[in-house]
């Protein structure tokens, strides 16, 4: 008994898309190659036969068959006295490659020579230039004993006035006793009731017919063979008998008029005979519906390269679904059983994967640092394996510096460390963390995850960065990247992952629309808010002072490396309009660095505002606080961000907000409450920001608020929660270990049992 019959028949998908692969692949690569077969068939006629009567057949409509023309016609016409085999058209079903494979296969089982007439089939899908490769023109003459063949395009490759031309001169010159033509569209409608027929069945144009009608009048054609439609017929115009036969394979009707058969020609001193031989197709029921079964699959694989693939394609899909929606059963909702207090109460080795560290100064970095000191005051070890850098400050044992095989960006901000040193490796296994934290989705990221299955622990991802703003520094079309390569590395890398832990929860809705199925945690940055508090005003004005800002100035602030993701030629530009709207003196401090900085300052000495904007570059992490008390708002436009740290940052000195609308922005401003956020409009958000410069109680207001928010975000909290996170994906790891284990247990009592 079948205990599974679904799984039975998941492994038969697999079975039919691997034989449906294999076979394609036989017919496309392992056969051997062939080429000008007509020239080296003719020669075995003509040495063959060297006098009259002789005996050839004719078959059309052959359409690759196997059940048909392979099976129960070549047998039949290798076993009779015919000395050579003629297709009168539609050899194959088309012209594709495999088809001609596939054709040249079966004929290679004839034991007499053959010819193909060119016909429809034959032409189709590019087929023209495969036929000329493989066999030759597709229209030729040549004669044998006192008989003239000869071979017309009747598919419009060759011009019609070409071949009536040519068709002329040879026939005005040529003595034969008898001449034979083969043209793939019948001249004349056979006049039985077909399925599928159709004008264009027959040849055209109409004066291509007529040219052909008068010529073998004219110099007495004893008889032209055609193709095309599945039927027989045979009727005489002017002396010349015209036959049409398509009985060789393909789909016939089983009636009168369209049966499978095959002709047999007599060439003699008496003329020309033709006999026709029916094939009988009387079966039992069942084997000639498992036959007609088997006839359309066969068919529908034989359609073209591109039906294959999708033939190929459904049953995989089926066979996939089929497997993960039976075979493997989901929970969609999260294991409320797991108990992550086991790995709560023990010391925590983490091992953190990072393209960029300090002194780099940008959100990861900092996010990173944080994290690491905070889960080092909770009692975990931390190793951080980073890029070098130069001027890097003497390093402490918990960070593993990975030398740096290139570096990129105007100011080498961008480090591509060495992943292929073995002694990283070996410092990261003598490590033995118990989790591994990734913070990007390549490169260094990559080697973590490459670390965590090689050490069989889980590794999570921290989705700091939204890849598809950063184009400019890829070297590759920037629409591809944006809009394909970018979700697509960060779908395939999230899955790779054990857990996954975004800032906000519209960064969660994106990575889910991506098709991300790794859990989720919803895990906002930490930012050291009692610093913020610590900062007496004294250290305010002596940075007032240094920088010559006047007391009556109001100070807007904004944090951002110089690149082209972050937006800045936004600000400045707006805050020329602003300029233009208010009457108090303002002066904005921009903070940060990067390849951008030269234009950037080019672009505010072109407007005019050097007097109004600073771009006062990098800032150690340790004044940063200092930066942002200076300020009376804060400023941002960027739409790269998952959260906007800085932004916390900011609010955490009491900063209100006016930032453009976006991901991880939207989480974090309450609108009217702790700032504004507006869409990408310069004059919305220009009116924003003269709104908090004109207003003194509005902006008491919501700095108060901001103040407030910001504290539910402090790196000690962060820190926990993020160990929580680990705890609980390594419960989960845990589970599943066990899980495993009592399968593997099970399998082994029941074979022991048998």
């Amino acid at each position: 008994m079948i205990r599974n019959p679904l799984k039975l028949l998941f492994y038969l998908n697999v079975i039919v898309v691997l034989l449906l692969l294999g076979y394609k692949a036989y017919l496309n690569y392992f056969l051997p190659e062939f080429e000008g077969v007509h020239t080296t068939q003719v020669e075995a006629i003509t040495d063959a036969i060297d006098d009259e009567p002789f005996r050839f057949a004719v078959v059309g409509n052959i359409n690759n068959s196997v059940g048909m023309f392979e099976n129960r016609i070549l047998p039949r016409i290798n076993n009779s006295d015919a000395r050579f085999l003629v297709s009168a058209g539609n050899a194959v079903s088309n012209g594709g490659e495999d088809k001609y494979q596939a054709l040249y296969g079966t004929l290679g089982k004839l034991e007499i020579p053959w010819l193909l007439t060119f016909g429809e089939n034959e032409h189709s899908t590019f087929g023209s230039y495969r036929y000329y490769e493989h066999f030759g023109p597709h229209y030729f003459s040549f004669r044998v004993a006192d008989a003239r063949f000869i071979f017309l395009d009747s598919t419009g490759k060759t011009p019609w006035r070409w071949q009536i031309r040519w068709l002329e001169d040879l026939l005005a010159e040529d003595s034969s006793e008898h001449r034979i033509v083969f043209v793939g569209h019948p001249l004349f409608s056979t006049g039985d009731s077909l399925l599928l027929d159709d004008e264009d069945d027959y040849l055209q144009p109409g004066p291509f017919r007529q040219a052909l009608l008068e010529l073998f009048r004219e110099h007495g054609v004893d008889v032209v063979f055609s193709a095309n439609v599945a039927t027989w017929s045979d009727r005489t115009e002017d002396g010349t008998r015209y036959v049409t036969t398509g009985g060789a394979g393909g789909l016939v009707l089983n009636t009168d008029d369209s049966f499978y058969h095959y002709l047999m020609v007599t060439v003699g001193d008496d003329g020309i005979g033709i006999g026709m031989h029916p094939v009988e197709t009387r079966q039992h029921p069942v084997l000639r519906h498992l036959e007609s079964l088997w006839f359309f699959i066969y068919s529908l694989f034989y359609t073209g390269f591109l039906n294959f693939v999708l033939l190929v394609a459904v049953l995989s899909i089926f066979a996939i679904k089929l497997y993960t929606v039976v075979f493997r059963g989901r929970d969609y909702y999260p294991n409320y059983d797991l108990d992550p207090t086991p790995w709560l109460k023990k010391t925590l080795r983490v091992a953190m994967f990072t393209n960029n560290y300090l002194p780099f100064i940008g959100g990861v970095p900092i996010s990173i640092d944080r994290l690491r000191r905070g889960l080092t005051k909770l009692g975990d070890e931390v190793l951080v394996v980073a890029p070098t850098y130069q001027d890097q400050p003497v390093e402490e044992s918990f960070i593993l510096r990975v030398p740096s095989l290139l570096s990129m960006g105007a100011r080498r901000e961008f480090r591509m460390a060495n992943i292929f040193l073995r002694s990283v490796r070996r410092r990261v296994r003598t490590f033995r963390p118990d989790i591994i934290h990734v913070h990007h989705p390549f490169w260094l990221g990559s080697l973590g995850v490459f670390m965590a299955r090689l050490l069989n622990v889980p590794v999570i991802y921290t989705y700091h960065t939204r890849l598809e703003h950063y184009a400019h520094f890829v070297p590759l079309p920037g629409l591809l990247f944006r809009n394909l390569i970018s979700h697509a590395l960060i779908r395939r890398f999230a899955n790779f992952c054990d857990g996954v832990i975004v800032p906000t929860y519209s960064t969660e809705e994106y990575l889910r629309m991506i098709g991300v199925k790794t859990p989720t945690f919803v895990q906002p940055t930490g930012i050291e808010y009692e610093r913020f508090q610590q900062v007496r005003d004294t250290e305010v004005e002596a940075l007032r002072s240094r920088l010559g800002l006047p007391a009556d100035t109001l100070v807007l602030v904004s944090v951002a490396r110089l690149s082209n993701e972050k937006n800045i030629d936004f600000m400045i530009e707006g805050l020329t309009e602003v300029r233009q709207r208010t009457t108090r003196p303002f002066h904005f401090l921009m903070v940060g660095d990067g390849h951008q900085r030269d234009r950037l300052q080019a672009r505010v000495e072109e407007l005019g505002m050097a007097d109004s904007i600073t771009l006062a570059g990098a800032v150690p992490p340790d004044e940063m606080a200092t930066w942002y008390r200076l300020g009376d708002a804060f400023l941002f436009a960027s739409k790269s961000e998952t959260q906007g740290m800085v932004i916390l940052e900011a609010m955490a000195a009491g900063l209100p907000v006016v930032a453009v609308r976006s991901s991880g922005i939207d989480d974090v401003i309450q609108h009217g409450q702790n700032g504004y956020k507006t869409p990408e409009r310069r004059d919305l958000w220009c009116e924003r920001v003269t709104d908090l410069l004109d207003d003194d109680t509005l902006r008491q207001r919501l700095s108060d608020h901001a103040r407030a928010f910001a504290r539910d975000f402090s790196v000690e909290r962060f820190s926990g929660n993020v160990r929580e996170i680990y705890a609980y994906v390594l419960a989960a790891r845990d589970e599943q270990a066990r899980a495993s284990r009592f399968t593997r247990r099970h399998k082994a009592g029941d074979r022991r049992s048998s």
